[in-house]
């Protein structure tokens, strides 16, 4: 499953709803996965899998100091699934142990801030406040990818860098753990429309993550593409053709998030909205919530798919709460600019 946007040529009106259906998913039923015949959890998990004993191959390309003690190093390592992971990890001063984060931006087309950066200033000021962040490039916004232009390849493709998303994630808990300065206990993941997909499988199948923090996505697919009030995944069905999609749900259920956000207790998840973003509705939203395991908090906010700064200050709040940081700098927060 894919982002909103894309590099490459403008998307047709058509490939946008396949886009948005697939990155985005649906408000499904609790029962959904529950079904006769639904995929093993155990065998959807299987995809994920990695060797965490591969050599993680860090290689530093430049450090700058921030104000506060803070240090941001720009770095990379390998991807157990080929190629090189581009990352900012974020340092605070001391020796820790601290609390971490790993954040995943959103890759809105045409957002300055569409890959690592979109949180690399509210990194900084949980620095300050004593978490180390982790914050990476998906494979769509690395140097060399190629986005397929036919519709189904490029959900295939999608759902390829969605399971390589995870599994870079996991690589990079991997990292984590490996400074020796990270508190194991106290470990959160924030991800935006995209990385919301990506969180919301990890949070069934990666358990060292105690918390995450969920922005604008919606978490099944297959009920809304075969809605059949839903005139415009109607069209696009006898477009594209039934079997055809059910092929690909069929093959790619690894990548729904229905099969997995069940499963994430005991982790806690906070999922934000906004409730000028479309097409996620307000009702959407709270049946995909209904699908989480408990704790879990939701937020709504006057704002479309960027979501605005009293979301991220809700956010910074719970984190602070949830990871036993000090009091954050609210100022410094006011002061990042809001994403277009």
């Amino acid at each position: 499953m894919t982002a909103l946007t894309r590099t490459g040529p403008p998307l047709t009106r058509s490939t946008l709803l396949l886009l948005l259906v697939l990155v985005l998913g649906c408000a499904a039923h609790a029962a959904l996965g529950q079904t006769a015949g639904a995929p093993r959890f155990e065998e959807l998990a299987r995809q994920f899998e990695y060797d965490p004993r591969a050599p993680l191959d860090v290689r530093e390309v430049g450090r700058q100091a921030r104000p506060g003690g803070v240090t941001v190093v720009d770095l990379t390592y390998a991807s157990p699934r080929g190629g090189r992971v581009p990352a900012y990890l974020v340092l605070p001063r001391g020796r820790g142990p601290f609390a971490a984060v790993l954040y995943g931006h959103w890759m809105m087309r045409g957002s300055p801030l569409r890959d690592r950066r979109e949180f690399l200033e509210e990194a900084v000021v949980l620095a300050r406040a004593g978490a180390v962040s982790l914050l990476i490039d998906a494979p769509y916004v690395r140097p060399g990818f190629v986005m397929e232009k036919e519709e189904m390849r490029e959900a295939v493709q999608s759902s390829e860098v969605s399971r390589q998303q995870v599994i870079d994630f996991r690589r990079g808990l991997d990292l984590l753990a490996a400074r020796g300065d990270v508190d194991p206990r106290r470990i959160a993941y924030v991800g935006h429309s995209f990385n919301a997909h990506v969180g919301s499988i990890l949070a069934g199948v990666e358990k060292r993550i105690t918390s995450f923090v969920l922005l604008a996505g919606l978490y099944a697919d297959e009920e809304f593409v075969f809605d059949p009030e839903n005139r415009a995944m109607v069209e696009l069905r006898r477009r594209v053709g039934d079997e055809t999609v059910r092929a690909y749900f069929r093959d790619y259920a690894w990548d729904d998030p229905v099969h997995f956000i069940g499963r994430s207790s005991p982790a806690s998840v906070f999922l934000q909205f906004g409730r000028r973003d479309k097409p996620i509705t307000e009702k959407m939203a709270r049946r995909s919530f209904e699908l989480f395991g408990e704790p879990k908090r939701i937020g709504f906010y006057d704002a479309g798919h960027a979501l605005d700064a009293r979301a991220r200050r809700e956010r910074v709040e719970w984190l602070a709460r949830r990871l036993s940081l000090r009091r954050p700098d609210y100022a410094a927060l006011a002061r990042i600019p809001d994403l277009k």
